[in-house]
């Protein structure tokens, strides 16, 4: 029986695309008493907000999910707001945490935290070799903040913090608004809108020539509750599928699986971002017990699938 039947669980972030399958996992394991906050009725970013929902909840665990964030565009045009949003939700979640006597608080961070040029794969160690990214910093040096305080409360405190760094995340129900979506959904909107419309080529941020890994939504969320159950230490872990592929492979293998045969155009104008991004995945393995499962192909074509089921052609 899995220790978190018992409990009442916030997720914050629980109506987004992560949080509804982290919410599905939960439920999957008997959890009956789980409560999301509403940006329209909590506002993390404020103290008095964050006390509230604790007070009205009155949580045994929380998992943070919440965030502000987007692509590169959106990280280069609010690196202040991203950057004050995501520090304030997290900071002030962990305290009132502690000051409530909270069992255990699950911080997910970002893959965005590890430096620009850490050697691959990532290793967990590496976390403070360097500066991150310039153009998504502001976002993942906020969101490694709650490393520091998950660490520092459990010395003091004796806080049971833990803090998670899960890769790019990509399903069915992703973001597909071009303005802040990642990389995967903005290319399948990009490629069937352009089969939708009739058009011979689409155009891509970069150069292509950068690597990514990806890890399907429902293996990340299981990722995240089965570190809710089982792991109690405060040194950060991967979430991840431990690969890594071209962001020029990766569009030419959604025009393959979505049978656009048009030309891929490059905009090297626009910034590429990290180099290269791999996580090595074996603490996850090895604290928990965690190993994604979904293969990348399958996982592709069910979110080509639910695009072409859910957007409005033109939109």
């Amino acid at each position: 029986m899995s220790w978190l039947k018992t409990k009442k669980i916030i997720v914050t972030g629980g109506a987004g695309f992560l949080g509804k399958n982290v919410i599905s996992k939960l439920e999957s394991r008997g959890c009956k008493e789980i409560f999301v906050p509403r940006s329209k009725d909590y506002d993390l970013v404020k103290m008095e907000a964050v006390k509230q929902l604790y007070t009205d909840a009155k949580p045994d665990v929380v998992i943070h999910l919440a965030a502000s964030v987007g692509g590169i565009g959106a990280n280069m045009e609010n690196p202040g707001s991203f950057f004050y949003d995501n520090l304030m939700m997290g900071v002030q979640l962990i305290e009132a945490g502690r000051l409530s006597g909270l069992d255990k608080f699950v911080a997910v961070g970002t893959i965005c935290s590890y430096p620009k040029f850490t050697p691959v794969p990532f290793q967990e160690e590496h976390l403070w070799d360097g500066y991150p990214e310039e153009t998504n910093a502001p976002y993942g040096l906020a969101k490694k903040m709650l490393l520091v305080q998950s660490q520092a409360y459990r010395q003091q405190y004796g806080f049971n913090s833990i803090f998670l760094l899960p890769v790019n995340l990509y399903g069915p129900g992703d973001n597909f608004d071009p303005d802040s979506s990642h990389v995967i959904p903005a290319l399948i909107k990009k490629v069937v809108d352009a089969q939708d419309k009739g058009e011979r080529s689409i155009t891509v941020w970069g150069t292509g020539q950068i690597t990514r890994e990806f890890i399907y939504v429902e293996d990340a969320a299981e990722g995240i509750v089965m570190a809710a159950e089982y792991y109690n230490d405060s040194e950060p872990v991967n979430i991840g599928a431990g690969f890594e592929i071209s962001i020029k492979d990766l569009a030419e293998f959604i025009c393959d699986l979505t049978g656009f045969d048009g030309e891929i155009e490059w905009d090297a104008s626009k910034p590429d971002g990290q180099p290269r991004r791999c996580l090595d995945t074996s603490k996850a393995q090895e604290e928990f017990g965690f190993e994604a499962r979904t293969g990348f192909r399958e996982g592709l074509k069910k979110t080509i699938d639910w695009y072409r089921e859910n957007h409005v052609i033109g939109a």
